[in-house]
This record gives C-alpha cells, structure tokens and sequence, in this order.
C-alpha cells in the first residue's frame, strides 16, 4: 500500500503530543522523537481522507458541481497552538488532523449536502458536529463541521483515526480566507481568535455583514442589529484600519508562483510572506511519506524564525488548489468585492427629489 501505516502506539502518540506542547521540557532527543511520532501519525490519515474524499465528490455530482473540493494534514503549529489552548487535549483524541473541505455555492447548497451526510449510511460513526451558521462562533466564524470515525474493514490498519469535514458557502469561505491571510502579514493568529482587538472587531463586523446578506443567523452581539447599521460600521471600521488597500498589497502575480513541474496527487504549498512568493512541489499518491518527511521540514524551518508557512494539500490542477487554499496564494479577491459592495450599500441613499445633471445636483422642475 503507498499510505504510510501507523508505527506508534496511542500512549506513544499522545506522550509526544505532550512533547510537542513544551519541548523546553525535554531534550533534544526526545524532541526528535516526538516530531517522527507526529509525523507518522498526522501521515496516516492520508489514507481515510483519501476514501472519503471519493465519496464527497460523488455527492458534489447531483448537488453542486461546481463546489470546491480540498483536503489536507494539520499543520504543525495548528496542532500545536491547540494542543496548548484545551486543557487536557491529547494527540491521539485530536479530531481534525485529517481535513476534508467541501465550499458550494450557497447556505442552501451547504444544507443539502449537511443532509445527504446525515443520511447516509456509512460505517464510519459520525461522532460529533458543530453548525456554525446556524449558532455562528463568537469571532464570525461560519460553517459546519461533521467528524467522522474511519471504520473499514478492508483497511482495518486505520480505524479509529478521525476526520473533519467542513462544509462552507462560497461567501463563508471568502471570510475565513481573508482572516487567514491578513493574520499571516500582520502576525497576528487572528484565526484563532488572538491578536489585536481592532482587526479581530472588523472581521466580526465584516461577518455580521456577510450574514445578512446570505440571510443567516446573526453573529452573537449583533442580532438586533439593523442591516445598515451593520453595513456602516463596516464601512467605517474598514476606512480606519484600510483593510482593503493591505489586502489587495498582499496579492501575489501570477507569475510570482513557482511551480514545479509535473503532476502529482498531492502538493506542498510553501507560501514565503517575506518575499511573497509561493513554491509548489506535486507529488504522486505513492510518494506521499516522502511528502510528509518534505512538510515536517518546511515546518522545522517556520519555528526556528524563518516566515515560511506550508501546507501538504489535495486539491487537483494548481487552479483549483488557488481556489481551495486561496490564503496560501495571498488570494482575497472575493472576499475584497463583498466587502466593497457592503461599504457601497452603507452610503445614505440619494434623495428621491434630486437628480444629477452635468455634475451638478438639482431638484425635479427646475
């Protein structure tokens, strides 16, 4: 089998999670050891994504053809930064390692497929699920998540091992891409709800907005809210931090990227915030511990200082990776037209009894 197969035990596992979480406590040894161990581990879910993604995409057919389909490994620092906020987290109980995302066209697209999950009947057993845009996070976070046990008999290796599916709209997904992206230029792990209090109230204001025009529930804080105050205070927000004009600063060329060539099943996206470039290596399903051994590198490489972030993603064409991890090309586009219509639809409307004419405003009949 091309997966990689798990070489460590779950005391094992979750004793380098402890590792991984304050390595000023161990030696060096046992540093690298917890690096193998989390490298192994995160590499074998490899397998369960793969299945599982087949099956999301036959289901994609009949629903939303033109929905954007991803998966990926947790990065390193993700695991890490969780590992350190949940008290009592271990790493072998860690239930988004593997990812799968899933973005449709709309809220109602976004149910539909919610549904067909539930309904299906599968052998793997659906342990949790949060709704997100039903009972949206705090920070404006939106989306549902399903976890799912991996059970198969015929790879009875990788039972046990958990599964995210996230499930967003198209506007959802452009929201949590510029959160992403601005967090990486500022510093800042705004997705995580750190960082300075004015950028995480904007991108809270600027979900609220989103919110209203999808015709979702609203963002706690903001239920009473009347839709052009919440447009306003976007607008005015927006013009004080120039939101838009960094965004836009952060864009990469197209041909800035770098690209290897050649096809491959998987690629590690390496995004350099310094230089703003990005660097792609595909890899083929049969060299895929080779890729993962490539990522735990690139991420050695982050934690001793150097601003690099990578990603080990499946997503098909390099076009369809932009369009799955937008944030890793510095993409926000969408997110900046939504944003700009929202600000355009917050300005006090024209009276009725005036018109322009020749520059200049005038009133009817005269």
């Amino acid at each position: 089998m091309a997966f990689p197969l798990p070489q460590f035990s779950k005391n094992q596992i979750n004793r380098a999670g402890e590792i991984i979480k304050a390595p000023g406590n161990c030696s060096s040894t046992d540093q690298e050891w917890a690096t193998e161990v989390l490298a192994n581990y995160r590499a074998c879910h490899g397998y369960p994504i793969n299945t599982f993604q087949a099956t999301l995409r036959g289901k994609l057919r009949s629903i939303d053809p033109n929905a954007i389909v991803a998966q990926r490994l947790k990065r390193t620092p993700s695991i890490v930064l969780k590992l350190q906020r949940f008290h009592g987290m271990q790493l072998a109980r860690m239930q988004d390692i593997g990812g799968l995302r899933a973005v449709l066209s709309s809220v109602k697209l976004v149910r539909q497929l919610e549904k067909s999950y539930r309904d299906a009947r599968f052998k793997h057993t659906l342990t949790s699920s949060k709704d997100y845009i039903a009972e949206p996070k705090a920070d404006g976070y939106r989306g549902v998540h399903l976890i799912y046990r991996y059970n198969n008999e015929n790879a009875a290796e990788y039972n046990g091992l958990s599964l995210e599916l996230q499930i967003r709209s198209r506007l959802q997904h452009a929201w949590a891409t510029a959160v992403e992206t601005m967090g990486t230029f500022l510093g800042q792990a705004l997705k995580s709800g750190q960082g300075e209090t004015r950028w995480r109230e904007f991108f809270v204001k600027a979900s609220a907005a989103l919110s209203c025009i999808e015709k979702s529930p609203q963002i706690p804080g903001f239920e009473g809210y009347d839709e052009h105050a919440i447009f306003r205070a976007v607008a005015e927000t927006e013009a004080s931090l120039r939101v838009l004009e960094k965004l836009q600063g952060f864009a990469i060329a197209a041909d800035q990227i770098i690209a290897s060539h050649g096809q491959g099943a998987y690629h590690l996206i390496v995004l350099d915030s310094e230089k703003r470039t990005v660097t792609i290596t595909p890899y083929a399903t049969a060299r895929l511990e080779i890729a993962t051994n490539a990522y735990a590198k690139v991420e050695a490489r982050t934690r001793n200082g150097e601003p690099v972030e990578a990603v080990l993603v499946s997503a098909g064409p390099i076009e369809s990776l932009r369009r799955a991890y937008p944030n890793y090309f510095l993409d926000t586009q969408e997110f900046i037209r939504e944003i700009k219509a929202v600000i355009a639809k917050s300005q006090p409307k024209r009276s009725a009894t005036n018109k322009v004419v020749n520059g200049r405003r005038r009133k009817r009949g005269s």
